[in-house]
């Protein structure tokens, strides 16, 4: 019993060897013979729409890629993808790059050109200031020359807004009670005011001139008098001795009759702008002048 036990194990060993070793030699024979075929030239001829520039790869029995296949086949047949992969990496660093200069210099030009924009932009601002500001400093010299003309054109004008008249009894330049308190009135009306000039008209009724002294020394009575009491500068104080001639004013046939001092108050145009006129002066022939 135990030796047909023993045969039984033995020949199924055997058995499982030559199976084994028949799956291992099938594949290999079958290769073998698939490259034997392969080897051997076709009968029929190539396509003449079909033109091959290299063999392909021959394939065994485990199709294309054979597992059984040694690293060096395979790193030969995955160099060139290899290849091709570095390739397309340093094309697209390259890309890459060229980008970014093509970016950085068109960002400089913005900026370059940004900056010239502003600069630009400062120098009419500045131009637009500089021609309002001498627009109005040509305004202001403007009104400066019309206020200057205007200032010269008033410093010799002249304008009546009083006058007083001082009678002299018997031709004697002796002020009178009555003569003193007109010339006071007046000396209180024109001070502290500017702009003023007192013309004195002198006349006597004598003829020649015999009358024309006799008027002088009545206007220097009236000069003097203003000088020494109310102190009014000699400057403001224009005189003339007319003797018996009538001045323009006066009619033709009225003869003169009394000794007299005609007082006119004439103010400056110019001064009058500046502060008020001496007002209340009036006439003590009964006239008030404005």
């Amino acid at each position: 019993m135990k030796s047909k036990s023993a045969v039984s194990f033995r020949l199924l060993t055997q058995l499982a060897g030559l199976l084994l070793a028949t799956a291992i030699a099938i594949p290999a024979l079958a290769q073998q013979a698939q490259l034997a075929a392969g080897s051997e030239p076709t009968a029929q001829p190539p396509s003449p729409a079909v033109t091959r520039t290299s063999n392909p790869p021959k394939e065994g029995f485990w199709g294309r890629v054979n597992p059984f296949a040694r690293k060096v086949w395979v790193k030969r047949q995955t160099d060139p993808l290899n290849d091709r992969l570095s390739e397309l990496d340093e094309l697209n660093a390259r890309n890459s790059k060229d980008i970014r200069d093509v970016d950085g210099r068109a960002q400089d030009g913005i900026r370059h050109a940004q900056s010239t924009a502003d600069t630009a932009n400062q120098a009419a601002t500045a131009a637009a200031l500089q021609a309002r500001q001498a627009g109005s400093t040509a305004q202001n010299a403007i009104g400066h020359v019309d206020q200057l003309n205007g200032t010269v054109n008033g410093l010799d004008s002249y304008r009546q807004i009083g006058e007083v008249e001082v009678a002299f009894h018997g031709g004697q330049p002796v002020l009178s009670a009555d003569a003193r308190k007109r010339l006071d009135d007046l000396a209180v009306e024109v001070a502290g005011q500017p702009g003023y000039i007192l013309e004195l008209e002198a006349r006597s009724p004598m003829a020649g001139s015999a009358g024309i002294q006799s008027s002088e020394h009545l206007a220097q009575a009236v000069e003097r008098y203003l000088v020494t009491q109310h102190e009014i500068p000699v400057y403001r104080l224009h005189a003339v001795a007319l003797g018996n001639a009538r001045g323009a004013g006066d009619e033709e046939d009225k003869p003169v009759r009394t000794s007299s001092v005609h007082i006119r108050l004439m103010e400056n145009s110019l001064a009058a702008q500046e502060s008020a006129s001496p007002q209340g002066v009036a006439s003590q022939t009964g006239a008030e002048r404005p």
